[in-house]
């Protein structure tokens, strides 16, 4: 890379880090030495007709002047600009950010450089900061005063408006006609002022980062957005224009699209002199020939425009950067240009990854004093502690940020307001924020091994304090406060998931103190000590398991018995005979079980004891109490049997009763239904099979002498024929219960649940059409393939785009067809999708299901595809600003985030197999957590269900503090490297993302290790059941 003057910013002044921006370095690889030479002075003019200069060595390639323009901007997503100048021939071209700059710019100091939008999306919500899209905002306002982007009169005004609402803020009739008469938008503005501020009204507390989305959401529907025309002529010599887009190369004739050419029809472009060449691939059902051929003004204009449609078609099409080809040994033909740069999939992998610092900005013409992601009020930001149960942002660390005391609170409530008022220069570099989020699904927990470190710091005596202000580092893209360099909080921008409204108005999920307290973390010496008070054998440790999940069991029963009959009876909305079947059959589970517990826990106690710990007694064993109880229970099996009856009759209730589904909604955004009411009811028949594992696994630990082996294997056979019974009622209800979770996940289906359906897999995949690679959540049935997008509605569903009947289908691989990897066509008897996984593992996934579930629907007579009808529109349907990002806690006004959701941002799939596998791989405990960059461990009570650890201070604790879903995750064992010199410890990462868990005993390490990989590792073939054994109800 080059080196460029360092001159000093608002934000260098303060202290604040340099932002490298976006790198095209592969990882690992270094930037290339600056050349050394003397420097050149370029003008750049900004988009908000700022100028600024830069001096670049005289051989330093155009990428290091793009990179310069881009760190003092502090811009992340700068690969969607780009530096455009009037070259020898006073034509307007792009720098190349391959050649020396030198080369492209003869006379610098006659040339203004002009950074512009060179790459637009073909939707703004792809865009994740909201310094690009003030950027594009910005752009979208030069384009309108130019001329360039035209529409009717009513567009325009619309998108004034919200340009003047992001200026001044609230409409005032008197000062918008002072400011529209002094700022002149478009020619002839007089005529159109009226209609402006009719619309201006409209915008009353609107933002100006929601009048950017706003206005970009207007705007990209507009047939000129992001349109350049390039004067050519057809082949009769007719006058039209060419123009390229994300979607492909469009023909104009003035200012009408008269026809386009996707790029999944062109099959090369190239160009010849002045003529311009357009190969398409082979249709039948097209008019077209083979080749089309345009004539330009010059081979200069043919050969720019040529370059331009190959940056374009490589930035949306491809998935990473095309390699450049090897040099002709005697002589060249054709041009060696390529494009240079990341691919849109790669910006938005960095940004999803986190892996940048957000920093604050100042717009230039805006009189509104706030500059700041439209997030909640900072006052409103500790009001209930802990907001975070299950959050999907990608933090470093994903669990907890710390919650001072109210006093405190106040404190950095005003120490923000001190920092607001020091106002970088316009589009500079800003105090240092927080990072990027994820757009995928963890709990929030950023930076706590650091907030601990400085809370630690700030406990000790003032004498012990260093004398410069150290960083206070809390939790600076999940919270409101984050801090700069200097000590001092400052007001940090919400994160952006794709496809959503930039106005995430949520309160701040600032993380449980229980999690974080200096207090809670063990030393080493205070565990050794408590570790050779206990037995270490390892049916203690199983005994220990049966206890520990027992506790987890009971509480799941409490949500019921408990939280939900109280709401219940407190609400007029369930009729009495649907309340006796629900509570009369779970009120006597609840109640052996407590017994059952206390029985357990009274033998381990003995099991424990101090002066006879490692002396064998008769209390030394568990099978005697598991045999005794599995025996009672079996008095209890005509409640487990009702079950199928309560699951069914609940949902019918919720289907005829609208303030029943209200209820039930409502209950399930509770923080102790931390899971789907559903799941609930069928956590006694999941406890029955966890039964059956814990006496295997003694069983199998015994010798056939052991004092205990006989109970425990009467015990296994026990459990064993009931489960055997119950096995066809729980994969059923399974079923049933997967189906009508994904009906609350959907939008704009109905009739999902009908009998005979049966659920088989679901995940992300791309789906290629004209506009490119675009994500795709699927759902695959036994007789149908569902294809959605994310929905902008604040619950996180999926809308329904289309379906595939699976009678009938045919599927293909078609990488070499298309140059896409794992690329699969997909041929209906009506329709054929191209779609394309992430990795060749989950391609072999999809495959083998969706064959499987081909020959399912030729065997049976399934359901009709008619039987699916578009759902009404949504009855409370919500603007793009009701809508939140990815929440960064299990917020109040949310239901807990659905595994679909997970999938679709950690571009995971499930299978039904896995969903069976996680039912029984369920464990609870403690475990002793540490950070990458802490030195503590911290002792937390951990529940592992549903593909998630859940986190709690202690198992008395009736609702979760933090979570962490595992669909995505690696799991492993830490290297010498790493230093973690102990034993029983086990490392969760994802991407830049690290935990280390730590075990009690050899035998928990395994367990833990086992029930997790089954989350982290989705199997590749769905085994859970046979084509003779349908799971239909």
């Amino acid at each position: 890379m080059g080196e460029t003057e360092q001159r000093p910013t608002a934000g260098s002044r303060l202290g604040a880090q340099e932002n490298a921006g976006i790198s095209t370095l592969e990882h690992g690889q270094k930037p290339p030495v600056t050349p050394p030479g003397k420097l050149i002075s370029i003008k750049i003019q900004m988009l908000d007709d700022t100028q600024e200069t830069f001096d670049v060595p005289q051989r330093a390639p155009g990428k290091v002047l793009h990179d310069a323009v881009c760190n003092h901007l502090n811009l992340v997503e700068g690969d969607y600009f780009g530096l455009e100048f009037p070259d020898h021939k006073k034509m307007m071209v792009w720098l190349d950010l391959l050649k020396p700059v030198m080369k492209q710019i003869r006379r610098p100091k006659h040339v203004v450089v002009k950074f512009v939008v060179k790459f637009f999306p073909p939707d703004h919500t792809q865009l994740q900061e909201e310094l690009t899209r003030y950027l594009f905002a910005l752009q979208v306002k030069q384009d309108l005063a130019q001329g360039r982007l035209t529409c009717n009169d009513t567009s325009t005004a619309l998108l004034i408006s919200h340009i003047v609402q992001s200026e001044i803020g609230d409409f005032d009739e008197t000062i918008d006609r002072e400011h529209l008469a002094k700022n002149k938008y478009i020619p002839q503005q007089e005529a159109l002022e009226d209609k402006i501020m009719e619309f201006h009204r409209n915008h009353m507390g609107q933002t100006p980062a929601e009048s950017d989305f706003q206005l970009l959401e207007i705007a990209r529907r507009l047939e000129m957005y992001g349109i350049r025309l390039h004067p050519a002529k057809d082949r009769e010599g007719t006058k039209i224009n060419l123009a390229v887009a994300n979607t492909g190369i469009l023909v104009f004739q003035g200012h009408t699209k008269i026809n386009a050419f996707n790029w999944a029809k062109v099959r090369k472009l190239s160009f010849k002199r002045k003529r311009f060449l357009i190969k398409l691939r082979p249709d039948v059902n097209s008019s077209f020939q083979d080749t089309l051929e345009f004539l330009m003004a010059s081979r200069d204009f043919c050969k720019s425009f040529w370059k331009i449609c190959v940056e374009h078609h490589a930035f949306f099409r491809l998935f990473e950067e095309p390699k450049p080809k090897p040099k002709p040994v005697l002589f060249s033909r054709g041009s060696s240009f390529r494009f240079s740069g990341r691919t849109q999939k790669q910006v938005l992998d960095y940004v999803k990854e986190g892996g940048h610092k957000k920093v604050q900005f100042e717009r230039k013409h805006s009189k509104i004093h706030s500059i700041r992601s439209p997030t909640a009020q900072p006052s409103e930001q500790q009001t209930e502690v802990p907001k975070q149960s299950s959050s999907f942002a990608h933090g470093e660390n994903n669990d907890v940020a710390a919650v001072q005391s109210c006093r405190q609170g106040k404190e950095l409530k005003a120490s923000t307001e001190d920092a607001g008022q020091h106002k970088s220069p316009s589009l500079k570099k800003s105090p240092k924020e927080g990072r990027k989020v994820d757009g995928a699904v963890v709990s929030t927990v950023e930076k706590e091994e650091e907030a601990a470190k400085d809370r630690m710091q700030q406990n000790r005596p003032q004498s012990q304090q260093p004398s410069t202000g150290g960083s206070l580092t809390g939790s600076p893209h999940l919270s409101e406060l984050s801090i700069n360099s200097q000590g001092g909080p400052s007001v940090a921008n919400m994160s952006l998931s794709p496809n959503l409204s930039p106005d995430a108005k949520q309160s701040s999920p600032l993380i449980s103190p229980l999690l974080n307290d200096p207090s809670c973390i063990r030393t080493d010496d205070e565990e050794e000590v408590k570790r050779k008070r206990f037995p270490t054998e390892k049916a203690y440790f199983i005994a220990k398991e049966a206890a520990t999940t027992e506790r987890t069991y009971l509480k799941d029963l409490e949500v019921i018995t408990s939280w939900f009959q109280s709401a219940v009876s407190k609400e007029d909305c369930m009729p009495e005979t649907l309340k006796n079947l629900i509570f009369s059959n779970f009120e006597p589970l609840h109640k052996f079980h407590t017994g059952f517990l206390k029985e357990i826990e009274q033998r381990l106690a003995l099991w424990e004891g101090r002066s006879n710990a490692h002396i064998k007694g008769d209390y030394q064993r568990i099978g005697d109490v598991m045999l005794k109880n599995i025996q009672s229970m079996k008095q209890l099996s005509i409640h487990l049997w009702k079950h199928n009856e309560i699951l069914m009759e609940l949902e019918s209730g919720i289907k005829n009763s609208r303030k029943l589904e209200t209820f039930c909604r409502d209950f399930e955004l509770q923080k102790v239904c931390y899971l789907p009411l559903n799941t609930f009811l069928l956590r006694p028949l999941h406890r029955l099979m966890h039964y059956k594992q814990i006496m295997e696994r003694l069983c199998k630990h015994y010798p056939p002498n052991h004092i205990d082996f006989r109970d425990s294997r009467a015990a296994l056979a026990e459990i064993s024929e009931m489960v055997a019974q119950l096995h066809g009622n729980m994969i059923k209800m399974e079923n049933f219960q997967k189906l009508h979770e994904l009906k609350k996940d959907l939008i704009g289906i109905d009739n999902l649940v009908i009998p005979g359906r049966e659920f088989i897999r679901l995940g992300s995949l791309s789906k290629l059409s004209g506009k490119g690679l675009q994500q795709r959540m699927f759902f695959l049935f036994n007789d149908i393939l569902l294809y959605t997008s994310r929905g902008l509605t604040a619950s996180n569903q999926f809308k329904v785009h289309g379906h595939l009947p699976l009678y009938g289908m045919t599927m293909e691989e078609s990488e070499e067809e298309w140059g896409v990897p794992y690329c699969l066509t997909l041929r209906g008897q009506h329709q054929s999708i191209v779609v394309a996984a992430s990795s060749r593992a989950e391609m072999d996934k999809w495959t083998e299901d969706i064959q499987m579930a081909i020959d399912l629907a030729e065997k049976s007579s399934g359901p009709a595809p008619e039987l699916l009808a578009s759902s009404p529109p949504d009855n409370n349907p919500l603007s793009v600003s009701d809508c939140t990002s990815l929440p960064a806690g299990l917020i109040s006004d949310q239901r807990p985030v659905s595994i679909s959701y997970v999938c679709w941002y950690r571009m995971q799939s499930l299978s039904f197999y896995d969903i069976l596998q996680s039912n029984e791989n369920q464990l609870s405990g403690n475990l002793l957590r540490k950070f990458k960059n802490s030195n503590g461990w911290q002792k937390l009570w951990v529940v592992f269900t549903n593909f998630c650890m859940f986190f709690y201070k202690s198992h008395q604790d009736n609702h979760p503090l933090a979570s962490l879903p595992l669909l995505g995750y690696s799991l492993t064992i830490p290297s010498e490297s790493e230093n973690i010199h102990k034993d029983y410890v086990f490392k969760l990462h994802f991407k830049s993302h690290v935990y280390y868990f730590r075990a009690e005993s050899q035998y928990t390490f395994e367990r833990w290790m086992e029930v997790i990989r089954s989350a982290t590792s989705s199997a590749s073939r769905t085994r859970a059941l046979s084509h003779k054994e349908p799971h239909a109800y």
